[in-house]
């Protein structure tokens, strides 16, 4: 079954090359050029990526951004002009897996999607193999469903927060530096470096505990990385 892709960008050029270049490998491409009608498509179907511009009109990437990950965790990747680290670092904190500066090589683009898709497969293969539930006090990871919840109150996770909190729960005791989760989350072809880890690692206790200061699933040895204790 061919991918099928959203590309989100108000500039039809840009679209119209994107699309034209993952057609040719048979891709199934979607098309939105402002926010709101991102957010409309992402609503009505489902996305294995979407490719979203940082500045739209009517609703800009971020929020766009934001709101997606209220209800799914397909993976995203920003499309941006800018090349401050800020900006880049804003689009991981809202939820994005993985971002690319205009202009791009088409190659590159396309480089990353295929390493994101990979991924995304090879963790749905590994999941068929084992127990699909992981307990650990009072969280519940469903590696099925990839559905976590805290008690009774389901917590909606981001693609690479649930790949990270799962790798830390099954390996107990385990300290991961931030270049190993990198490596082992994103790929070591990902070109970005450790601060990815630590923003997704503060948004995760920050929707996982109850005090992130003072956490009771994923630890902080300072100087090495991070790690959970039973």
């Amino acid at each position: 079954m061919a991918n099928k892709v959203l590309v989100v960008d108000d500039e039809k050029l840009i679209v119209k090359g994107i699309r034209f270049s993952l057609e040719q490998d048979s891709m199934e491409v979607d098309c939105a050029y402002d926010g709101e009608e991102a957010l409309e498509k992402v609503h009505r179907q489902e996305y294995d990526i979407v490719l979203l511009d940082l500045m739209l009109p009517k609703v800009d990437g971020l929020e766009v951004c934001q709101q997606i990950r209220e209800f799914s965790d397909v993976p995203i990747i920003m499309l941006t002009a800018k090349s401050d680290d800020m900006d880049k670092i804003m689009g991981l904190e809202y939820g994005a897996d993985d971002y690319i500066t205009k202009p791009f090589n088409i190659l590159e683009l396309k480089a990353r999607i295929k390493a994101i898709l990979r991924r995304n497969n090879r963790s749905h293969r590994k999941e068929e193999e084992k127990d699909t539930r992981i307990h650990v006090r009072d969280l519940t990871m469903d590696t099925e469903s990839r559905r976590v919840f805290l008690g009774d109150r389901e917590v909606n996770l981001t693609a690479k927060e649930f790949d990270l909190l799962e790798l830390i729960l099954t390996n107990p005791g385990k300290v991961y530096s931030r270049e190993q989760l990198l490596n082992l989350v994103w790929g070591f072809e990902y070109p970005g470096d450790v601060r990815t880890v630590d923003v997704h690692v503060r948004r995760l206790r920050e929707k996982i505990e109850t005090n992130p200061s003072d956490p009771h699933y994923v630890y902080t040895k300072w100087g090495v990385g991070y790690f959970y204790k039973n």
